[in-house]
């Protein structure tokens, strides 16, 4: 379907999970392990599933983990207790709290209750400012992964117009600000930019980070263009499927089995006018992980006054 150079997220997910292994090995040999404490409330199934592959993986690279797992009648006061304990914990470096939170508990509050230098997640507003101010901290993963990609593929950022579609804490805002880092010069835009496809036509890298599935046509993007599609949209209607796959016989294989199928933000045929981009699913997804894992070898180096 596509014409442009497909970015593989797993390859690269891979490689930086190998990339952790070894420095595993190495604190290892200076008497460190590094630990994760993964906070999972109640019974969500997809978060189960996400919480579970996420220890599953820390096994693999050799990361102590131990997963929590307090009732969905807890309260804001245990959750905060929880979370002062596991920060006071020597053995742990990395402290995640699975959201969503059920709806009696402030998420806001737990945030920012977790040690800075423990929030493997990126979104404690000490580290926030960290990020802003180009001070060593922990990133958000899924833009920190999506630099990774860019990196190790040789996509060059410095010097190029990059535009983020989306302006969330997690994911649009802290991209901004790594692309700028890199030189990049870099728009920002969201549901209420007017003319976004003058914007768009002109992006050298395009980050689409706005769940809103296969929004970003072929006419918005630039021939040759790099496209970051970080959205994860499930299709489940015969009349989206045909909007967006009609003719793709792995794809109607797997929707006919399945009765779903994932699209980005991206609509799919806009890939072949991108010089290269990230698939859905294969892209930006698998990083997210691979860097949680990166952020926790990173608290437990930084905790310890070790160069990173």
């Amino acid at each position: 379907m596509a014409n442009g150079r497909i970015l593989d997220g797993t390859a690269i997910a891979a490689a930086i999970k190998e990339d952790v292994a070894r420095e595993v090995t190495k604190l290892a040999a200076q008497g460190i392990l590094p630990g994760l404490a993964a906070v999972l409330v109640g019974n969500v199934p997809a978060s189960q599933i996400y919480v579970r592959s996420k220890v599953k993986t820390c096994e693999a690279l050799g990361i102590a983990s131990e997963l929590i797992t307090p009732a969905d009648t807890v309260t804001t006061g245990q959750m905060l207790a929880l979370v002062a304990k596991l920060n006071a914990r020597e053995d742990i470096d990395g402290i995640l709290l699975q959201l969503p939170l059920p709806p009696q508990v402030n998420a806001k509050a737990l945030l920012e209750a977790v040690n800075p230098d423990k929030d493997v997640d990126g979104f404690h507003p000490v580290n926030v400012g960290r990020l802003q101010t180009g001070q060593p901290g922990l990133s958000p993963c899924t833009p920190s992964g999506v630099i990774e990609l860019l990196k190790r593929t040789g996509i060059p950022m410095s010097g190029q117009n990059a535009v983020v579609i989306g302006r969330s804490d997690i994911v649009g805002k802290p991209m901004a600000i790594l692309l700028l880092q890199q030189n990049a010069t870099v728009t920002v835009c969201h549901s209420k930019t007017r003319d976004l496809a003058e914007f768009t036509r002109n992006a050298d890298i395009l980050v689409v980070a706005m769940g809103h599935a296969g929004f970003v046509t072929s006419e918005m993007v630039k021939p040759g263009s790099t496209v970051i599609d970080v959205g994860m949209n499930r299709v489940t209607s015969r009349e989206d499927f045909d909007r967006f796959f009609a003719g793709d016989s792995r794809r109607e294989k797997m929707f006919r089995e399945k009765g779903s199928t994932l699209v980005g933000d991206v609509d799919p045929r806009a890939f072949r006018v991108a010089g290269a981009y990230t698939p859905v699913p294969g892209g930006v997804g698998p990083l997210t992980i691979a860097m949680l894992m990166a952020n926790t070898v990173r608290a437990a180096k930084l905790r310890r006054g070790l160069k990173v």
